[in-house]
């Protein structure tokens, strides 16, 4: 081999060399390139993801608050309504306690007058006896006198002293049938003032002659009202009460003078609601099931009055009427316990009187009857 072509190899080697570093230089500097672009791009990619997860981390943050929020809000709403119904009820309460006081003050006020009158009439009988006891002493003394007198003289003396008896029975029958005659008006005053008073009552008690159901939401109107009007048509046919639905909210309004008939118009109203299957059929049912549960409950109520206060062998009718007043309120007051009121009044003033108590507490409790 020549020299030249042995110096050529060597030039080509050292070319090949130099080319081959840098080549492999320039390859690597494309994979560092390419290696930090990648790395570029997948920070990118966590920089987004990190800041998509921090917005749905806030915005479920803020649908969380959102929805304690008005949880809390109706919650405090609810407990509002409730304080609300609390203090209307502890009003009616204190109001219905100052009308039980102010009437047991009046009924005091009556035994008071009661007893100062038998205390009256213990001091008249006691003067009466004393006068029979003066009299009859006087006609001791006037026997003893007519004895020494002669038969015309004890004859004449006798017609003057039958006249004179006569005379004072005559002006004591006057004054007593005056007497009379003033109770008598008294009385009939009485009755007449009596009579008035209960008309008034008649005319308060219409004025309490609704009765309010509460309603889940406005949407149950819809499903009470039916098709056409075909529920609220089947509702008031089948119990006899006016349903009034209007822009009260969550509320409709029962309203029929009968009592009873608006009590179980109230509760099957109530079941209705709470079980929301409302149709004819349903309603039908439900007004028949709940009549039957009054009835057995109005009868219970009575009997258990009746035994309480010791009176037996009521009349069923009677019964079925003292039950009735369950449900018939006079002036804010329960008809039923004010009939056990005025039975236990009636006993004991019987008592104190000596009348039969028996018949009285049986008077007392019939009482109110006609009101049923």
């Amino acid at each position: 081999m020549s020299t030249t072509a042995l110096f050529l190899i060597l030039i080509a080697l050292a070319l090949g060399g130099v080319g081959g570093y840098f080549l492999r230089n320039k390859l690597l500097e494309m994979k560092v390139k390419s290696a930090e672009d990648e790395a570029q791009r997948i920070m990118k990619e966590a920089e987004r993801e990190a800041e998509r997860i921090k917005k749905e981390t806030i915005l479920e943050a803020k649908e969380t608050i959102y929805k304690e929020k008005a949880s809390v809000e109706e919650e405090i709403a609810q407990k509002r309504k409730e304080l609300e119904k609390a203090e209307i009820r502890l009003i009616q309460k204190e109001e219905h306690l100052e009308k039980r006081q102010h009437q047991m003050e009046e009924k005091e006020q009556e035994l008071k007058s009661l007893a100062d009158r038998l205390k009256n009439l213990e001091k008249e009988l006691a003067n009466q006896e004393a006068q029979l006891k003066e009299r009859m002493e006087e006609a001791t003394k006037r026997l003893e006198f007519v004895a020494q007198l002669t038969r015309e003289e004890a004859k004449e003396e006798l017609i003057r002293m039958m006249e004179k008896e006569a005379k004072k029975d005559a002006y004591e029958l006057i004054k007593k049938i005056e007497d009379g005659a003033k109770e008598e008006a008294d009385r009939k005053a009485k009755a007449i003032i009596a009579q008035a008073i209960q008309r008034y009552a008649a005319e308060e008690v219409t004025e309490h002659t609704v009765s309010v159901v509460p309603l889940p939401s406005d949407e149950m109107k819809g499903r009470i009202i039916g098709r056409e009007g075909r529920n609220i048509r089947a509702f008031e046919s089948a119990t006899g009460v006016d349903l009034i639905i209007d822009d009260t909210p969550e509320a409709v309004v029962l309203s029929c003078h009968d009592p009873v008939r608006r009590e179980i118009a109230r509760r099957a109203l109530e079941k209705l609601v709470k079980d929301g299957r409302i149709h004819p059929a349903r309603i039908e049912e439900v007004v028949n099931k709940v009549s039957r549960e009054l009835e057995t409950a109005m009868k219970e109520e009575a009997e258990a009055a009746a035994f309480e206060l010791g009176i037996h062998n009521l009349h069923p009718e009677l019964i079925k009427l003292l039950g009735r007043l369950k449900y018939r309120t006079s002036y804010t007051q329960n008809m039923l316990a004010h009939s056990k009121e005025v039975a236990y009044f009636c006993s004991i003033m019987g008592a104190e009187l000596g009348l039969n108590v028996p018949l009285l507490k049986r008077t007392g409790l019939l009482h109110d009857i006609g009101k049923a």
